[in-house]
């Protein structure tokens, strides 16, 4: 097979996939069914249900899905073994924000890895470079571009954790002075945090928007903003949540407890970003020694030695 069919063949299997799961994508027209409308409901109680629904399910992409489900099922345990069990990544994503299970990220993972390693393959078929490589490198090429994707697919989800929960903890001293102010005003704990929730779009904010919501089901206070510090695991948060829990349960003052954990969440931020400057002084040293001063060290002896050399 030369190499012109081989191009033709791939590009001929990616087009038909890709119209495949733009038709697949298109709203039916048809009436649902009465199991289709009341599965959703019984998950909790119907096993059946429940795998109606995972068969019906194909994320990310329903062709795909259904094509290779047993392939990515495989790959998906593959990648929870390699990169973490469930509890850790449901952390992260957790912390990000995120609203998709632990079974839609391992499939989405699992589509980098599998672009990842057909990207490697284009690219060991179309490089000359890689074509004149031995064997061995060849194979690896396409190992090496599916376990890179993959692994960047974990790093991202470990940024947008970090970023969130860097932004929670630079809002929590303002959002606590604003609770402070509320409860000083005559309002409930709950009341002001429906209010700062109603009032402020951050992260916290949004988060509190939550344990309102859950509160409003019924889901006692306490436990509510437990589940918040567990969800979040920040830990100026979860001291804060742990002293608001323990006024609650003796009826303390909560006006002071949140105006003494504002002021230990001010100092905690002063001292991380201390540690940050700390840290960037030290890696502002690298272009200094390794840019400036050569530069400088050039500037001041070159012209020395133009003049010496033209001297003579």
């Amino acid at each position: 097979m030369s190499a012109s069919v081989a191009w033709a063949v791939l590009c001929g299997v990616v087009l038909g996939v890709g119209l495949w799961s733009l038709v697949s994508l298109t709203p039916r027209l048809r009436k649902p069914r009465l199991r289709d409308r009341v599965a959703p409901y019984v998950l909790d109680v119907s096993a059946e249900a429940r795998a109606f629904v995972q068969r019906r399910s194909t994320d990310p992409v329903p062709v795909l899905g259904t094509l290779f489900t047993p392939l990515f099922e495989r790959l998906t345990q593959l990648l929870s073994s390699l990169l973490g069990g469930a509890e850790i990544t449901e952390r992260r994503l957790r912390q990000s924000g995120s609203a998709w299970t632990i079974r839609q990220f391992r499939s989405q993972q699992a589509v980098w890895t599998v672009l990842g390693f057909a990207s490697g393959i284009g690219l060991a078929i179309a490089a000359p470079t890689v074509r004149q490589a031995p064997l061995v490198v060849q194979l690896a090429v396409p190992v090496f571009f599916g376990i890179g994707a993959a692994l960047s697919r974990d790093w991202l989800l470990q940024r947008a954790a970090r970023r969130r929960v860097g932004r929670i903890s630079s809002e929590l001293p303002t959002v606590l002075e604003f609770l402070t102010l509320s409860l000083s005003a005559g309002e409930g704990i709950l009341d002001s945090l429906r209010r700062v929730s109603a009032t402020s779009s951050g992260e916290l904010s949004r988060e509190f928007a939550g344990v309102v919501a859950d509160v409003r089901t019924g889901l006692p206070l306490a436990p509510a903003l437990q589940a918040l510090s567990r969800r979040i695991q920040l830990p100026s948060l979860t001291r804060c949540v742990d002293q608001v829990t323990g006024a609650l349960e003796r009826g303390s003052p909560l006006a002071e407890v949140l105006r003494a954990q504002a002021q230990d969440a001010r100092e905690e931020s002063k001292r991380g970003l201390l540690e940050a400057a700390g840290r960037k002084e030290v890696a502002m040293l690298v272009p200094v020694v390794f840019l400036i001063l050569p530069l400088t060290v050039v500037f001041a002896i070159y012209p020395g030695i133009f003049v010496l050399q033209s001297g003579f």
